[in-house]
């Protein structure tokens, strides 16, 4: 399926007025990026690279496409038959999946033509905006569970296809699983989940319900214990699956007070080794509140498919340069108050002192010299229209999951905090 209507009009039309004097093939180059950082937030988590690169390989304007843009009177018939013939033939630079990014951080370095590269701006935003809000929401959720494992189930508070990014961008970030089975399927996260309360009202009893599920997946099976009373809910799963059951779910309550509970209860009727696991509208300051009870993981929703309060990442996408009429490159920027952009084509470093990120160093039109000047950031995402395929698939993920982790191990500890402040480092353009 094509994805080159997933775009705004005023993509399509720039490049209509641009066609008609030559300027839409001149060479250029646009950077995505973020202005800021959600409010208070450290730091941000780059995510959606792989599936970008997915998409571009689909940015395709086949017949019924061409057919609808003429029928709506988009572009003329000389724009139409550009677009006919459209394939993304530049490069794409950027920071790799998993990285940090920081407030003027080059994330993505479009290069080639005015028009191949305007084009792109829509699909790129739409799908770096959500992807990294997840992913960034998601990474302070693993800092906050200090290891404990920590589940996505937010497919049925998004739309079903971000639903599946959001698993994705999740995972990347240090997620262990994923309720949502498409997500396992594309991007081989591993998937989890047993039953729900429908299925412990279907057998109208505890016991009934339990026994059905024992039977099917085994006593290390998860039962939802919270459906009447917990109390009793944990004696009849016990009873039912005995002492080698597999954990406990806990949907409502009070958490704090009732995990001990509930420890107490399962260690006194010597399921010593059955897990706790807890959910009900959890975020990184509820994962937080609860980091001294005795709880073994977390199944996370709503607050993490909406970015938990930050449902966007806030970035943007701008042309940066331009070949000028004697063939050099041209800085641009907008000047506008608020809205002011640099200029240029960038090298970002991370710098770092004894291992530590100290600052992101954006150096303008020349690159930085020498191994001293820190950890480059741009790798090669798509060569002369060709996606690499390193980024892409389930290994693409797998590496992305492992960059995060070291680039996680960078920051400074304050930068963990998930009290409000300023970026755990300043950006710096030299």
């Amino acid at each position: 399926m094509t994805s080159a209507l997933l775009t705004d009009r005023y993509e399509l039309t720039m490049i209509d007025a641009a066609l008609r004097d030559g300027r839409a093939l001149r060479p250029s180059v646009f950077e995505l990026f973020a202005r800021r950082l959600p409010t208070g937030r450290r730091y941000g988590v780059v995510a959606g690279t792989g599936r970008l690169l997915d998409l571009l390989e689909r940015f395709r304007f086949g017949p019924d496409e061409l057919a609808w843009l003429k029928r709506e009177r988009v572009v003329d018939d000389a724009t139409l038959d550009w677009l006919e013939g459209f394939r993304f033939t530049g490069t794409i630079r950027g920071y790799r999946e998993g990285e940090l990014y920081f407030p003027g951080s080059p994330i993505l370095v479009v290069e080639g033509s005015f028009a191949e590269a305007v084009v792109l701006e829509t699909l790129a935003l739409s799908v770096f905006n959500y992807d990294s809000a997840v992913a960034s929401a998601a990474a302070r959720m693993v800092s906050a569970a200090e290891g404990r494992p920590l589940a996505e189930m937010g497919s049925r508070r998004t739309g079903e296809r971000s639903a599946i990014a959001a698993a994705r961008a999740a995972y990347i970030a240090g997620f262990s699983a994923s309720s949502n089975l498409e997500a396992g399927r594309s991007w081989g996260i591993p998937t989890m989940g047993t039953a729900a309360h429908a299925f412990t009202l279907l057998y109208g009893s505890e016991e009934d319900a339990f026994r059905a599920q024992v039977g099917a997946l085994g006593p290390g099976t998860t039962l939802l214990v919270d459906t009447f009373d917990i109390e009793q809910g944990v004696a009849t799963a016990v009873k039912v699956a005995g002492p080698a059951l597999g954990a406990v779910r806990i949907d409502s309550g009070d958490l704090a007070v009732v995990v001990r509970e509930v420890r107490a209860q399962l260690d006194a009727l010597g399921a010593t080794s059955t897990r706790i696991t807890v959910t009900n509208d959890l975020d990184e300051h509820a994962i937080a509140a609860l980091s001294s009870a005795p709880v073994d993981s977390y199944g996370v929703g709503t607050a993490l498919v909406t970015g938990s309060g930050a449902p966007a990442a806030g970035m943007i996408y701008k042309l940066v340069a331009h070949l000028d009429e004697s063939g050099g490159w041209l800085p641009v920027g907008k000047t506008s108050e608020g809205k002011a952009t640099v200029g240029g084509r960038k090298q970002p470093v991370r710098a770092l002192q004894d291992g530590v990120a100290v600052a992101e160093d954006i150096h303008v039109e020349d690159p930085p010299l020498g191994s001293d000047a820190g950890r480059p950031l741009l790798v090669d995402l798509v060569r002369e229209g060709a996606p690499v395929e390193a980024h892409r698939g389930s290994s693409g993920v797998a590496a992305a999951r492992d960059h995060h982790r070291a680039a996680m191990a960078e920051l400074p500890l304050q930068a963990l905090s998930l009290s409000r402040g300023e970026p755990a480092i300043p950006t710096r353009y030299l």
